[in-house]
């Protein structure tokens, strides 16, 4: 009698249960369907009546990409171009012109033409602006121009391009390009690898692997792990290459999101190489998503010791979506957390400030390592040593977003001749130099105290201020404008590096600018230091 009671009882449970989440579902579905067909009934209307001719698929181009600001900005609309991108991305092969490119209205700029590669076999180099195409003027090309640059191997395109004033012309013959994950490894002294992971491509665990043993049978005893400067990229490349250094069956990260079957913990799933050997990882501000998994999970493990400066903090994974017509929907699927629990994602784009900006984390929750090691979240992965040169800043960003260094390097680059990469130096006379060149260039940028300023100026209301009192403003914004300058002097020793760096790969490509960092990089020399005491080494990770 008791068992039929109990059935009664679940049953209606049951029942009311799938009807609340079935009404749920049928709510959704009913929202979502009902905005669609609002909007379609929209953009036919529109585009049936208005006014003059309008083109459906730029305006609703517009509509996807408004659509998707308001989320976070790796959730992106893929064309079928941008989906062959992402696809070459990943795979590290494709067939083009072998360089680095920015693209603006009027022009294409070559940022890094790849040693050997077909734009360096046609002599362009880093600074030249691409102006035509074949027969297209880039400036009268609507869509993004280096598209005109791809093509298939041994095919060829005739360029013309502007440099340091002078028009000059060049055909390039396309070649198949291979995106090494690993561009460059080697021992640093007689017992320590050396490796760079630049980027986490189908290629990154099998290339670090190679390094790796290859290293070890030089003679390393000890490894540095470079990710400074890696964007991330394939989460499965991630998992793999901290197996390369965990035993198999750790937690190397936990991806959690609205979507059950995406919810998933990751571990490693093969036989490591090395457990035992000293590791330490180096990362910066520009150290980003897959290279935090590694980063952040080995510092969990205490695995290895992080150097450098904390990284970008970005703590969310896209997943590709299928759509129709070959494009695709690359969309932020869920938030990932490293072996201890932490989430290192650094901005909020869910909650935002009154100009809409995401707000960045500034309150941190503690974790703990393996070995008991305070840890914390939401800014990025913090090194267990920081290293000064390695950091950045406001005015360092503004020179490096607004090309005022990769300028300098190039009329660096035409106004002096460097034989041998052991002979470069960037002296104080340089550096003066440059400080010139910042001064007589149209550089600027707005500091936090310049903006509050400028909005307590602009406005009727505050003409009751007088003018003695907004003199006094102006003469203080002309005060910080020269303390800008003067900073020069302040954050010399972290422009002057990527000053250097820009120099370097104009002369010797990166596999020089990686040459040179083996004996002068501050962060190299102060892993390679740490790796030589053990106990010191052993001491920060809490090992007993």
């Amino acid at each position: 009698m008791q068992k039929l009671v109990r059935k009664k009882v679940i049953v209606p449970v049951l029942a009311l249960t799938f009807l609340i989440v079935g009404s749920s579902f049928k709510s959704d579905f009913f929202e979502i369907a009902k905005q669609i067909e609002i909007f379609t009934t929209l953009f036919k209307e529109l585009n049936m009546n208005y006014v003059d001719e309008t083109n459906p698929a730029e305006l609703m181009d517009t509509a996807i990409k408004n659509m998707l600001e308001d989320l976070d900005p790796y959730t992106k609309f893929l064309n079928e171009q941008d989906v062959e991108s992402y696809r070459i991305n990943n795979a590290g092969e494709y067939s083009g012109i072998g360089a680095l490119v920015r693209t603006y209205k009027d022009r294409l700029l070559i940022v890094e033409p790849h040693q050997g590669y077909p734009a360096d076999k046609a002599g362009l180099k880093a600074g030249d602006q691409i102006i035509q195409i074949g027969d297209i003027k880039v400036a009268d090309f609507e869509d993004n121009a280096s598209e005109l640059l791809k093509g298939s191997e041994g095919s060829t395109v005739d360029i013309i391009y502007k440099r340091q004033g002078k028009i000059n012309s060049t055909t390039i013959v396309r070649g198949g390009i291979e995106v090494d994950a690993v561009p460059f490894y080697k021992m640093i002294n007689k017992k320590t690898g050396y490796i760079v992971l630049s980027k986490f491509n189908a290629k990154a665990t099998d290339q670090t692997k190679s390094a790796l043993l290859d290293l070890k049978g030089k003679g390393a005893e000890k490894i540095v792990l470079d990710l400074r400067d890696n964007p991330g990229g394939l989460l499965s490349e991630a998992i793999n290459v901290t197996n390369l250094f965990v035993p198999k069956g750790e937690l190397v990260v936990t991806t959690k999101s609205k979507v059950k079957k995406f919810n998933r913990e990751y571990r490693t799933s093969n036989q490591p190489v090395d457990t035992e050997i000293p590791l330490v990882v180096l990362v910066n501000g520009s150290s980003a998503s897959a290279s935090e998994i590694v980063s952040g999970s080995l510092q969990d493990l205490d695995r290895a010791v992080i150097m450098g400066a904390r990284s970008f903090g970005k703590g969310l994974v896209q997943r590709p979506l299928k759509l129709t017509y070959g494009t695709q929907l690359k969309v932020t699927i869920s938030r990932y957390y490293t072996a201890s629990g932490r989430c290192i994602q650094s901005l909020d784009y869910w909650n935002r400030d009154e100009n809409g900006n995401a707000i960045r984390n500034t309150q941190f929750n503690d974790f703990t390592t393996r070995n008991g090691r305070k840890v914390q979240d939401g800014g990025g992965v913090l090194p267990d040593v920081e290293i000064a040169a390695v950091k950045t800043n406001d005015l360092t960003m503004a020179l490096l977003q607004n090309n005022v260094i990769f300028d300098y390097a190039t009329d660096y680059y035409f106004s002096n001749k460097v034989a041998d990469v052991a002979d470069f130096q960037f002296s104080n006379s340089d550096f003066n130099d440059f400080k010139a060149f910042v001064r007589e260039s149209d550089f600027s940028f707005e500091t936090k105290a310049e903006k509050a300023i400028t909005e307590a100026l602009s406005g009727p209301e505050n003409d009751f201020l007088g003018q003695e009192v907004k003199d006094s403003y102006k003469t203080l914004l002309a005060n910080i404008q020269k303390g800008k300058i003067n900073a020069l002097d302040k954050y010399q020793k972290e422009i002057q590096k990527n000053l250097e760096d820009e120099i370097i790969k104009r002369y010797f490509y990166r596999d020089g600018l990686y040459q040179y960092y083996l004996s002068h990089d501050d962060a190299i020399l102060a892993a390679s230091e740490l790796l030589e005491n053990s106990s010191k080494y052993n001491s920060i990770l809490g090992n007993r």
